[in-house]
């Protein structure tokens, strides 16, 4: 499979936005090319739009090669691209687990293409068959999110490699949460698939959702077009600056994910004691799937004590279920707390 051919024509027709310091290799010089202000404040001069130096610490980090990396404006700005890349409007169609993640069939309707779901299993499991068969010829998108928002598990990966292997497009894995589940995901074998593009994020066992920064992997092929496709500037000089500086301190975050995770153990265990919840499903994410008989009232008693949680009750295969994140101990402490007096 050719990545070029999966492409939209006006997306492989279409000349680039650059700029002259994309042909400029040096570290200094007298920038007078950009129209900016030339004096100096640390924020006069446009950020790297390539994001070099960031990128390179990204692999590292992820143990991949930099032409792999695309580094976004959250994880919004990939998910947009790989339509606006793969998709013709009104012909093309992609195909998506369901419940899961709300932002791709957002993305879907704002680039005028059909949104196909495939329900999960009762307890979310994800069936090969049943995505491949909701494909077809104009299909040139599956997404698929492990572990899975709001259903916190990961998806089978013998499923999920069928799906690669079998599916002639592009197959996207939303890994937000795969720090918090134990395993290195599907990072690992990036080269073993040309059609993989794997989603990650700093918002979550990071701790920078307030720096909006996403991350794609794909095939050096798929970055480039990406890399082509985006606003020249799309991170900032500010968030590249910070990023760099709380990369250098993995053996926090480690720790911080450890507690999270331990935490998690904890709180699993006292809901499922609790007599208000009838199901408290597995976890591999930084938060939990509960299911109640009257998650509104649940939901609107934890509000006025100021706990705010998320209601997943009205989504299909979610139904009575209410999504809570993992907090600090004193935090899970006052939840576990209010919900024994319901």
């Amino acid at each position: 499979m050719e990545i070029k051919d999966l492409l939209r024509e006006n997306i492989r027709r279409m000349a680039p936005y650059s700029t002259a310091r994309d042909e400029y290799q040096g570290d200094i010089g007298i920038y007078l090319d950009a129209n900016e202000n030339p004096y100096e404040n640390g924020f006069n001069r446009y950020p790297d739009p390539h994001q070099k130096e960031l990128r390179q610490r990204i692999a590292r980090l992820k143990g991949v090669d930099p032409a792999q990396v695309f580094i976004g404006n959250g994880s919004d700005e990939p998910i947009d691209l790989v339509y606006r890349m793969f998709c013709e409007p009104r012909i093309h169609n992609a195909v998506s687990i369901t419940p899961t993640y709300g932002m791709y069939k957002v993305a879907a309707a704002t680039n005028d293409v059909e949104f196909r779901e495939v329900l999960l299993g009762a307890d979310f499991s994800v069936n090969a068959e049943n995505v491949l068969a909701a494909t077809d010829e104009n299909t040139r998108l599956v997404w698929l999110c492990s572990p899975n928002n709001p259903s916190a598990n990961l998806l089978d990966r013998n499923e999920i490699e069928k799906i690669l292997v079998r599916f002639p497009g592009i197959v996207v894995i939303d890994e937000a949460y795969i720090d918090f589940a134990g395993e290195a995901g599907f990072l690992p074998v990036l080269k073993t698939y040309p059609n993989l593009v794997v989603l990650q994020t700093l918002s979550k066992a990071w701790g920078l959702a307030g720096l909006r920064l996403g991350l794609a992997f794909a095939q050096p092929a798929v970055v480039d077009v990406m890399g082509k496709v985006k606003y020249p500037y799309n991170i900032n000089c500010i968030t590249q600056k910070l990023v760099m500086e709380h990369l250098a301190r993995p053996e926090t975050v480690a720790a911080q994910v450890a507690e999270l995770v331990a935490e998690r153990k904890k709180a699993l265990e006292e809901l499922a004691k609790l007599s208000v919840i009838r199901k408290v499903f597995p976890a591999d994410a930084n938060f939990m799937l509960i299911r109640v008989d009257a998650p509104r009232k649940v939901y609107n008693a934890l509000i006025a004590e100021g706990v705010i949680v998320r209601d997943r009750s009205r989504i299909a295969g979610c139904e009575g279920c209410l999504r809570i994140t993992v907090g600090t101990p004193a935090e899970n402490q006052k939840m576990l707390a209010l919900l024994k007096t319901m």
